[in-house]
């Protein structure tokens, strides 16, 4: 997603300082703002990152990447995700169900 800055009344590229296109709408249309994360301590070296800009540059100068999200696809420990009413990944569930099934049938 392209990212614009505030300068002089106006949504701006932070490199260009071209204004940012706004197409036609037959509505309201606002840009999103994304509110700054929360301080937090850096787990690479222990120092406090107090915005999403010192985030990237901690990041930067340690040789890493942000971590992609994870998609929640299931747990893979059938006792602890079925006490807690979790859902269990296909492979999970796939041996759960062969394992009650020889359970069963002895």
């Amino acid at each position: 997603m392209k990212r614009y800055v505030w300068r002089d009344g106006h949504f701006r590229d932070p490199v260009t300082n071209e204004p940012m296109p706004v197409p036609e709408r037959n509505g309201p249309c606002t840009p999103m703002l994304q509110s700054d994360i929360p301080d937090y301590r850096s787990p690479i070296d222990g120092r406090l990152i107090t915005s999403r800009s010192h985030r990237r540059y901690d990041l930067e100068s340690n040789g890493c990447v942000p971590a992609e999200p994870r998609k929640n696809r299931g747990y893979n420990n059938p006792t602890f995700a079925l006490k807690r009413g979790l859902k269990l990944n296909e492979e999970a569930r796939e041996k759960h169900e062969a394992a009650k099934r020889e359970a069963r049938h002895g």
